[in-house]
């Protein structure tokens, strides 16, 4: 099935490489936007999952993304242009380097849910590669570009492995970005923590909020916590 239905928006995703996912969700839903950002950046946006989620959750009067993959790019546009907030997004065909060499303006927001496959692996599917290794998008590239374009009061949200939280928190120090609010998510109660949800500032504070979140207690029996959070998107929660 190509079509991911939400309550208020449907991703066609028959051209990407990544298809819609948890992950996606998690950080369109949590990225804190209670300081009413006015413009949004997206970084690798992929199906503009996060773009959408964002745009259907704030007023921001600008929302652009960034893709570097020409067929991502183009779903990624035919899925703006048929969601409410046509009108707010829009979606640059580059990379993050391209980008940054183009751009003067700051955003209030940006959120990115990055590739982070770093094993030496590839499945010699190109595409799929470039959307899930981490080569196309480097962590300390991540944190270099949220360091100049973020405004005075914005905020960096991303979506990471949890192994890979506490050297994306250095890297994004070096930048002068320093966290306030951590998630760590489980799939399970008893399993793991898989993914860390973090946002960050240009103030350091002593006072982070670190929480957990549990997705499901077993398969399908989704938590309050987690239902809480995604059921202004999901159709079924």
């Amino acid at each position: 099935m190509s079509d991911f239905r939400f309550k208020q928006f449907t991703i066609h995703q028959d051209k990407c490489a990544m298809k819609v996912g948890t992950d996606g969700v998690l950080l369109g839903a949590w990225a804190p936007v209670a300081h009413n950002p006015y413009n949004i950046l997206d970084i690798g946006a992929g199906t503009g999952l996060i773009s959408l989620m964002v745009a259907q959750r704030t007023y921001a009067e600008q929302i652009d993304s960034i893709e570097i993959d020409a067929d991502a790019h183009e779903q990624c546009i035919e899925n703006f242009e048929a969601s409410p907030w046509g009108d707010r997004l829009f979606c640059y065909h580059a990379s993050l380097d391209d980008f940054m060499e183009e751009w003067e303006e700051e955003y209030d927001l940006i959120a990115s849910n990055p590739p982070f496959y770093t094993e030496d692996y590839t499945s010699g599917n190109e595409q799929r590669d470039q959307a899930r290794f981490a080569q196309s998008l480097p962590f300390e590239d991540l944190a270099e570009a949220s360091g100049i374009l973020l405004s005075e009061n914005g905020v960096l949200a991303v979506i990471l492995p949890y192994k890979e939280e506490a050297r994306f928190r250095l890297l994004a120090q070096e930048e002068g970005l320093y966290p306030f609010k951590i998630t760590r998510v489980k799939g399970t109660p008893e399993s793991e923590i898989k993914r860390s949800l973090l946002a960050f500032s240009r103030f350091e504070t002593n006072d982070i909020a670190i929480d957990e979140l549990v997705i499901e207690t077993a398969r399908h029996q989704y938590t309050p916590e987690y239902i809480q959070l995604t059921q202004d998107f999901y159709l079924k929660m």
